[in-house]
């Protein structure tokens, strides 16, 4: 049978004992002790926000991939779809001539070999929803935009830089001399470029003129423009290629390409 428990070093009942060693434990700077609450809710707290901070970061993730990724390629396909389209009802005899390739089909196919972006479906209209396609479009100002066969003017472009089909992504990739080619349903309208302009406002409308003088030129002739958003994943500025035509080839019946698309 055990002895009487001590306390401090003194003689005492068991329960004293008891009651003292507790006191002890929860005493002593060595022992163990309690979590303080206020600790523990702002472990919890920290813990609540990490993780909302790892879901968001998932959340941005998955935006981005879908912006720059996911809508390219689900534009590309519509583009295809309706290039397909269009060539059908050209491969059938349908409508030809100036008046009757302005359309909502779209009226002919854009050539850029040094964009290496293969041939972009050009539809009427600038806005999101056509550009969202994963087409160009021209301007329809009556004031500031001309079609290829017109016997003077500006044939002013528009497509995408990132996202939506990206047509314009390698814009930067286009140099002075470099060949720009329209295709219509009988005709190829060959350009050469001879002027850009790497960035300016958004709201400069003046590099859309009939007689684009930004570009160097001060007396009509017969104009491409492409221009899109600058920098690379933004739509701060606008970035413009000028071409201006060189001549016209009628289409064979083998649809041969100019010279310039055989590169």
């Amino acid at each position: 049978m055990s002895g009487p428990r001590t306390v401090n070093g003194r003689p005492g009942t068991t329960a004293q004992s008891e009651a003292g060693y507790d006191a002890v434990a929860r005493n002593d700077g060595d022992g163990p002790r309690r979590p303080s609450p206020t600790r523990g809710r702002i472990a919890a707290t920290v813990a609540v926000i990490g993780e909302l901070l790892i879901t968001a970061g998932v959340l941005m993730a998955l935006f981005v991939v879908y912006s720059l990724w996911w809508t390219n390629v689900l534009a590309d396909r519509e583009a295809k779809r309706q290039g397909n389209h269009v060539r059908d009802n050209w491969a059938k005899g349908g409508p030809s001539g100036p008046g009757a390739l302005d359309t909502k089909d779209g009226i002919g196919f854009l050539h850029v070999p040094s964009m290496k972006n293969g041939e972009v479906l050009v539809k009427s209209g600038t806005g999101s929803d056509i550009l969202n396609e994963g087409v160009a479009g021209f301007y329809r100002d009556p004031v500031k935009a001309a079609m290829p066969w017109d016997k003077q003017g500006n044939f002013t472009l528009a497509a995408h830089r990132d996202g939506h089909g990206a047509k314009f992504h390698n814009i930067d990739k286009i140099k002075t001399g470099d060949a720009v080619v329209f295709e219509t349903r009988d005709t190829w309208y060959v350009y050469k470029v001879y002027s850009q302009l790497t960035q300016t406002s958004k709201y400069n409308v003046d590099v859309l003129d009939q007689v684009p003088k930004e570009s160097g030129k001060t007396q009509p002739g017969r104009y491409i423009t492409l221009t899109t958003c600058t920098p690379v994943y933004t739509s701060d500025y606008r970035y413009i290629v000028w071409a201006e035509l060189q001549r016209e080839e009628k289409v064979d019946n083998k649809r041969t390409p100019p010279v310039e698309l055989r590169k």
